[in-house]
């Protein structure tokens, strides 16, 4: 420990400042640049080392936090980097996209403001890439084991990696044009610049493991094709399917899920010079709704901002989050929290307890929403009569979430979903079905990128053992494993 007075000496919890909103809102870069080194080396002094980090816990990875918090402190970038990859192989990934349940179980958050752990491991994973300390690490051996692995996301991406680096030969099989999953093509580029997630994918190819894309199993390859061609099979697709509005007039043009118009925006701006959004996926000029008040939905409306829309509002059918920890979500657990986005520094309106009655429209298209105050009732939230309003909408992004994966029908591969709608599996994510694994928000639902990345290393401990009859790869999380909560506040 570096300076064991740290956290009583540097009281004040500093962030990088963000870009201006008039100029970040010219452009698709992210929001923050890197931080200032000697701002980070004085932040992670902070840090207590404490007997027992409950940051450990509080991170489904168990990210070795106060170890590089300290060697960031003495600036010992080398080392730093080699302790954050040895628990996460993605970590500017999770330094940007992650809500950092790390931060709310830091002990020092009990008293003070906690750690920038988020900042600190972003500073320690791009110094390592600008200095060319992040290098592939291709096998020293083939097993002659082969294993597939269905869905590029964060999931997908740390159990090909791993398994890759045991020495057994990996597919990965993504359904878009390039590999990513929705680090690609649903978090927008002022969260996650795209030449991040092309640089691992790179990384991951020098190391040896193969992508097929284009490929969607079960359309293009059969599932009992694939289980024919490979030793194993790591089913990883995510949790793709869209929470319904369900109220009358979600069919009407103009009213998309959330990820549709985010990945239409995506994929323009990865696209060749003067591809453009198609006008009906395109917030230009218009007035547009976010139903959500999500991370998918402040993410709607940054892109909203950024493509030129006429008016953005935010919609959630619950109370305003307060401000500091309810009682019900006491220290160590994530509370639920009010929090202003980067995207909603960018303007626009925010209302809570509201509750969408009805979509409203002219020639099958959308021009407004019925919106009443939300009641609470013993069979739970319900709009109150009387209390309608009416909203102009052109453009309406439903971001309630997802459902769960995709059901794969096919005979061959017949894995029975639970009653939240995920995969079912045993808690080494083995499936019924020899062989046959799920990860991340496939079996888990929907989750953050942090549990993704944990998922996918377990399940590739788990297919390493069913491969060898062993493995020294790292189980960070089991499959019905859950974070840190309490009745009031379970995931």
């Amino acid at each position: 420990m570096a300076d064991p007075r740290g956290f009583l000496t540097v009281r004040e919890r500093e962030l990088q400042p963000k870009r201006p909103v008039a100029l970040r809102l010219l452009d698709w870069r992210e929001v923050v640049d890197p931080a200032d080194p000697t701002l980070v080396a004085r932040q992670a002094s902070r840090c207590m080392d404490c007997g027992v980090a409950f940051c450990h816990q509080g991170c489904p990875l168990g990210n070795l936090i106060p170890e590089w918090n300290d060697l960031v402190h003495r600036g010992r970038g080398r080392e730093a980097i080699e302790r954050l990859h040895a628990t996460n192989n993605f970590p500017e990934f999770t330094g940007r996209a992650c809500p950092a349940p790390c931060e709310s179980a830091c002990v020092l958050g009990i008293s003070e403001p906690a750690v920038t752990i988020k900042q600190v491991e972003n500073h320690i994973i791009n110094t390592a890439f600008a200095e060319g300390w992040v290098v592939p690490h291709p096998p020293e051996r083939l097993t002659g084991k082969t294993v597939a692995v269905v869905g590029s996301g964060p999931a997908g991406l740390a159990a090909a990696q791993q398994l890759t680096r045991a020495g057994h030969t990996v597919a990965v099989y993504e359904r878009d044009e390039a590999p990513g999953g929705l680090l690609r093509f649903g978090i927008p580029d002022f969260k996650l610049e795209k030449s991040l997630v092309t640089r691992r994918i790179e990384q991951l190819k020098a190391e040896g493991t193969r992508f097929r894309c284009g490929v969607e199993i079960g359309v293009d390859m059969s599932w009992a094709e694939l289980r024919r061609r490979f030793d194993a099979v790591i089913v990883a697709t995510g949790a793709t399917v869209p929470r319904a509005l369900g109220v009358p007039g979600e069919e009407l043009g103009g009213v998309l899920p959330a990820m549709q118009f985010l990945t239409a925006a995506n994929r323009a701006q990865q696209g060749e010079p003067g591809d453009v959004v198609p006008p009906e996926l395109s917030a230009a000029g218009k007035h547009v709704i976010v139903i959500g008040g999500g991370d998918t939905g402040a993410d709607c409306v940054g892109t909203a901002h950024r493509q030129g829309a006429r008016s953005v509002t935010s919609l959630a059918i619950g109370a305003q989050p307060p401000e500091t920890r309810a009682a019900g979500q006491p220290w160590p657990v994530h509370p639920t929290l009010f929090e202003v986005s980067s995207s909603h520094e960018e303007g626009g309106e925010r209302r809570y307890l509201a509750a969408t009655v009805e979509c409203v429209g002219e020639d099958g298209r959308v021009t407004g929403l019925r919106v009443a105050e939300t009641g609470f009732t013993e069979h739970g939230r319900a709009p109150i009569p009387g209390t309608e309003q009416r909203f102009a909408a052109d453009l309406v992004l439903v971001a309630l979430g997802f459902s769960g994966p995709e059901p794969i029908a096919d005979p061959a591969l017949s894995l029975p979903a639970g009653p939240r709608g995920a995969l079912l599996r045993g808690d080494d994510y083995a499936t019924e079905i020899p062989g046959v694994f799920v990860a991340g928000d496939a079996g888990r639902g929907q989750s953050l990128i942090v549990w993704a990345i944990a998922e996918g290393r377990s399940a590739a401990a788990a297919a390493d053992r069913f491969l060898t009859g062993s493995t020294v790869l790292p189980s960070p999380v089991g499959a019905q494993e859950r974070a840190f909560a309490v009745p009031a506040a379970r995931e």
